[in-house]
C-alpha cells in the first residue's frame, strides 16, 4: 500500500485521511466490491492514530462510500441495483414503501449539447453528449418520463447500445462499465403542467400537474456525470425524504 502521510497544517487529521481515501477510490487503488486494509495498517500508513482513521471512515460509511461488513472489514461499496434504488429512487406508494420501476427506454442517442445542457454539465458549447430518454413503470402503470444528459467523453460508447439493452439500474452501469461512481445526487422540485407528449407517455390529460426532479449526480472527484429531469405523477406515488 503507497499512501501519502499527513501533514499537520493541513486542516483536521481525519479530513486528510477521508479525502486521501477518496482519491484512492478515483484512482482505482481500492475499486468496488474491494477490502479496505485494516485500521492499524491504515494509521500506520498515514501517519495517524487508529482513531483519526476511524473517524474519517465513519464518516464515508455514512455517505454510503463505505460499508462495514462484521467480521470481515471495510468494503467499497458497489452499486448495485438494490442500493441504487434506495438511495437516489425517492417515489413512495401510499403504503410508504419504495417500488421496483420498470423501465421502458424510448431513445438513446449522441449530439451536440444545448445551452442549458453544457452550463450544468460544466461542458463547452456544443460539446458532445449522449441522451437517454425513458418511461418507468410500476406494476405496468406509467409513473415518470425522463430525459438523461451526459457527457460523451465519459460515456460516449453508450449511443452504440440497443436501448433494450440498457438496465434499469444506470448507476450500476456507469460503475461496472465506465469506472464512473456517482458520488451525490442534488435534486430540485418543481411543479408542472404535462405536455401533451407527457400526457400520452403517462396516460393523463395535457396539463395535469406533474413533480419535476431536476437531478445533478456528481462523481468522487466532484466533476458532472449527468443531469437528469424526471416528470412524475403524483396521484398515487409520493416523494418523501428522511430527515435526521
Amino acid at each position: 500500500m503507497n499512501v501519502e502521510r499527513m501533514r499537520p497544517g493541513l486542516g483536521p487529521l481525519y479530513r486528510q485521511v477521508k479525502q486521501r481515501v477518496i482519491r484512492n477510490l478515483i484512482d482505482e487503488t481500492w475499486k468496488p466490491g474491494e477490502m479496505l486494509p485494516s485500521e492499524p495498517r491504515l494509521a500506520e500508513a498515514f501517519g495517524v492514530s487508529p482513531g483519526t482513521v476511524r473517524r474519517a471512515l465513519d464518516e464515508l460509511v455514512s455517505e454510503n462510500l463505505l460499508v462495514r461488513q462484521q467480521g470481515k472489514g471495510t468494503i467499497v461499496c458497489r452499486h448495485d441495483p438494490e442500493r441504487s434504488l434506495f438511495h437516489f429512487f425517492r417515489l413512495v406508494d401510499p403504503a410508504g414503501q419504495r417500488p421496483t420501476p420498470a423501465s421502458l427506454v424510448l431513445a438513446c442517442f449522441r449530439r451536440r449539447a444545448e445551452k442549458a445542457e453544457a452550463a450544468r454539465l460544466s461542458l463547452t458549447a456544443g460539446a458532445p453528449v449522449v441522451v437517454i430518454d425513458r418511461t418507468r413503470s410500476v406494476a405496468g402503470r406509467p409513473l415518470l418520463v425522463e430525459r438523461l444528459v451526459l457527457p460523451a467523453r465519459l460515456f460516449g460508447e453508450l449511443a452504440q447500445v440497443a436501448p433494450a439493452d440498457l438496465p434499469n439500474t444506470l448507476y450500476t452501469l456507469y460503475e461496472e462499465r465506465f469506472g464512473v461512481t456517482v458520488y451525490r445526487a442534488a435534486e430540485q422540485l418543481t411543479a408542472v403542467a404535462a405536455t401533451e407528449r407527457e400526457a400520452e407517455l403517462l396516460a393523463v390529460a395535457p396539463g395535469t400537474p406533474l413533480l419535476e426532479i431536476d437531478r445533478l449526480a456528481t462523481s468522487l472527484d466532484g466533476v458532472p456525470v449527468e443531469w437528469r429531469l424526471s416528470r412524475c405523477r403524483t396521484d398515487v406515488h409520493r416523494y418523501r425524504v428522511e430527515l435526521v
